[in-house]
């Protein structure tokens, strides 16, 4: 079975399965990142959440209050995307790749300099952008930052395949959503690679992935059919 992009040619670009494997590559290469350099979550707001009150439980306050910044920049990203959408409409995908890609960039820069302040709160920023923005594949909502509705979807679709025994859209669909698993567990390994290896250049990955997106979404629009 295929992942390539066999829906309807009126799909919107943002939709595609392309773009979905790219964007939960991204999600999964950040959250490495930001473990590995902050010991916070980019995307896993419940991780942050739950690693505050364990260690506020316990009266370790210094460390719990070290989660709360990317769980309010996660806020105000989703915030700025909601408002943006009113504005743009359906070229929020684009426009938020575009900001996405200038944080990255600002974030590399000033990172010797202010580690806490662009790493924590700039890439959980930029993950609740990307999450707020980029909201289904195919028509179906997924999340390119954390994979477990992904895998519930998988799994639901393959019993649905098994036991129904009609048509094929429950196994693609299930395909779809697993190779969204994999795509962010491979980012994740390829992010703790790279972040451990080639430190100064590691946000230039995410950085090029989501320059293809952003050049898909625009660029091929042109393509589709008035």
């Amino acid at each position: 079975m295929s992942l390539t992009n066999t829906a309807s040619p009126s799909l919107r670009r943002d939709e595609t399965v392309s773009i979905a494997l790219l964007l939960a590559f991204v999600g999964g290469y950040l959250d490495a990142y930001t473990w590995i350099i902050h010991g916070v979550m980019a995307n896993a707001q419940t991780a942050n959440l739950v690693l505050l009150w364990v260690h506020g439980s316990a009266g370790n306050w210094d460390d719990a209050l070290h989660f709360v910044p990317p769980i309010l920049a996660f806020g105000v990203g989703i915030l700025l995307v909601s408002w943006l959408r009113g504005v743009i409409g359906q070229r929020i995908s684009a426009i938020s790749s575009l900001v996405e890609i200038l944080l990255l960039v600002t974030i590399g820069i000033l990172h010797n300099r202010l580690p806490d302040l662009a790493g924590t709160l700039g890439i959980s920023f930029v993950a609740a952008m990307q999450t707020a923005a980029f909201t289904k594949v195919e028509g179906v909502a997924y999340s390119s930052v954390m994979i477990t509705g992904n895998m519930r979807q998988a799994i639901e679709g393959v019993l649905m395949a098994l036991s129904g025994g009609g048509p094929p859209g429950p196994l693609r669909r299930s395909g779809i959503f697993a190779g969204l698993c994999v795509a962010f567990g491979v980012g994740a390994a390829v992010g703790a690679f790279a972040t451990k290896g080639i430190p100064d250049l590691t946000l230039g990955i995410p950085v090029t992935a989501l320059l293809i997106i952003l050049l898909r979404c625009e660029i091929e629009r042109s393509e589709v059919p008035a």
